[in-house]
């Protein structure tokens, strides 16, 4: 167990003015905390009233509730307190500087309280991942995914995979050592052949689903694209229900990306209204144009505008998923209407909401596809440290020969540890950077 040396301390709560907040503090001198502060200590993991008072000067800070939580048999696996006291901003510095005056004592870094849990082995890395997605969830599937994550749906599938590969090692070391001894069967790279097989195509079929995983985490990216004075701002307003866009009759208004987030059926949705697609010689627009073409092509979904009377409604070639879309059908009869959408075009008109309802169940449909069951890899981390082990077990596998078990043994090997560095039994310290770098100081 490791306490990292200094005594930790810092706001867990939520900043700005609250009934309560929360200070936490983690560290070998945690005790002598809430001796020097509050006179006391309460049972362990049992809150109790004190009265929190400047160890210095003497003067009453706040009442408060206190708990106690002894090591290893807490969060971070070291001596922990809590202080649940006022949310004033007041209250809190005189706390803080009252820690502060205490030696041995600081201010926790980002992400430190949850980096000394992982380092104290109450965490594994894959879990720590689940956390921090788990605070910066806005959706219910991306809660549903996070939650899965930190409850360990990655770390138990992992270990699971490599106590196999270590009992096919087993085998094949049996194989090796012990080869003149009359006991062990002539044959066991066949069957560890056979094993480490299956064992891929259960790998490989969780990699598949990685992409949907990390595209939940970042959300589900709609390009709206197309001529100038489509309609794109329109529509983008119109979906974000506000004015989130100018929009003008003058061709060429949008210069740069705009960017919304939605909520749709629980998946995250990212709404990027671009600039007019068309030849021009201004050196703004002209970048204006390339950025929508580059936005279009990196698009999980790209809507490509047109006006509903249109000849020319040619998307860009480099876009992944297109879907037509005809604007302004208010300003087309009804008849003209109809035939568009007889050819199975989507017809619409952000103005008087014509074919939005339409347009809102195609996105929900592309967004209930990502949403679904929460996919065990979803960090791009994640991934290539299990793409790493598949190559590996691909290797030995056709490395497989009579002569040749050494060789797929340490294929194995490399394999196994390739999928300890996903929960972080090896090489943890080279990613812990990587990995609290968007946590807030309180976790």
């Amino acid at each position: 167990m490791t306490s990292g040396g200094d005594t930790i301390f810092a706001l867990s709560s939520g900043r700005g003015l609250a009934a309560v907040a929360v200070v936490r503090i983690s560290g070998p001198k945690a005790r002598a905390a809430l001796e020097r502060l509050a006179g006391k200590v309460p049972e362990p993991r049992r809150a109790a009233h004190v009265v929190v008072t400047d160890p210095v000067h003497g003067e009453v800070i706040d009442d408060a509730l206190a708990l106690w939580f002894p090591g290893p048999r807490s969060e971070t696996g070291e001596d922990m307190v809590e202080l649940q006291v006022h949310g004033g901003r007041a209250i809190l510095v005189a706390v803080f500087q009252a820690l502060e005056n205490i030696a041995g004592f600081r201010p926790a870094q980002a992400g430190e309280f949850t980096r000394r849990a992982l380092l104290n082995g109450k965490l594994d890395l894959s879990a720590v991942e689940g956390l921090g997605d788990l605070i910066a969830a806005e959706t219910e599937a991306q809660r549903r995914q996070a939650l899965a994550q930190y409850r360990g749906a990655l770390a138990s599938k992992v270990e699971e995979w490599r106590e196999q590969l270590i009992t096919i090692l087993a085998s094949l070391e049996a194989s090796i050592d012990f080869v003149d001894e009359g006991d062990v069967p002539e044959d066991l790279l066949t069957p560890a052949t056979r094993t480490a097989g299956m064992l891929l195509d259960e790998i490989r079929g969780a990699l598949q689903d990685a992409e949907r995983g990390e595209r939940l985490r970042e959300g589900f990216v709609v390009a709206i694209a197309g001529p100038p004075n489509a309609g794109k701002s329109t529509l983008l307003n119109r979906l974000a229900q506000r004015e989130a866009a100018i929009v003008t009759d003058i061709p060429g208004t949008t210069r740069d990306t705009i960017e919304v987030a939605l909520d749709l059926k629980g998946v995250p949705v990212i709404l990027v209204d671009t600039a007019g697609v068309r030849e021009t010689s201004d050196p703004v627009e002209s970048e204006g144009v390339r950025r929508a073409l580059a936005r279009a092509a990196s698009a999980d979904l790209v809507l490509w505008i047109v006006e509903a009377d249109a000849i020319e409604v040619s998307p860009p070639p480099s876009a992944r998923e297109v879907i037509l879309v005809r604007s302004k059908a208010d300003r087309v009869d009804s008849e003209t209407q109809r035939r568009l959408m007889q050819s199975g075009q989507l017809v619409l008109s952000a103005q008087s909401g014509i074919g939005m309802e339409a347009l809102l169940d195609l996105l929900a449909q592309q967004a209930e596809a990502l949403g679904g069951t929460p996919a065990l890899v979803t960090h791009a981390r994640q991934r290539h440290a299990i793409g790493e082990a598949a190559d590996r077990i691909g290797s030995a596998i056709s490395a497989a020969a009579p002569g040749r078990e050494e060789i797929v043994a340490e294929e194995l090997r490399l394999a196994a540890r390739a999928l300890g560095r996903v929960t972080g039994r090896v090489d943890v310290e080279d990613v812990l950077d990587l990995v609290f770098r968007n946590f807030c100081v309180g976790k």
